[in-house]
């Protein structure tokens, strides 16, 4: 696990590399993929949602839950 400022820095570098290019991320902690073109999200190894991070967002689906999840679990962290 990275702390907030390695993640940007880890962040920076994945974007300059990444430019002009087709890249595939894997992630769990969302912030790494909210810049990406087209997000697809995998639930028991099937496409279950797919678009933008806004998109996602907007449907209020698995995506939508997952943000909140790790929002509460980020606070619940921060109050330890």
């Amino acid at each position: 696990a990275l702390d907030s400022a390695s993640e940007q820095v880890v962040q920076a570098a994945l974007e300059t590399a990444a430019r002009g290019r087709t890249v595939l991320l894997v992630a769990h902690r969302l912030s790494t993929v909210r810049a990406a073109d087209l997000i697809l999200v995998l639930h028991g190894g099937v496409i279950v949602e797919m678009g933008t991070h806004e998109q996602l967002k907007k449907q209020k689906g698995f995506y939508w839950n997952l943000i909140r999840q790790q929002d509460q679990d980020t606070e619940s962290s921060r109050l330890l």
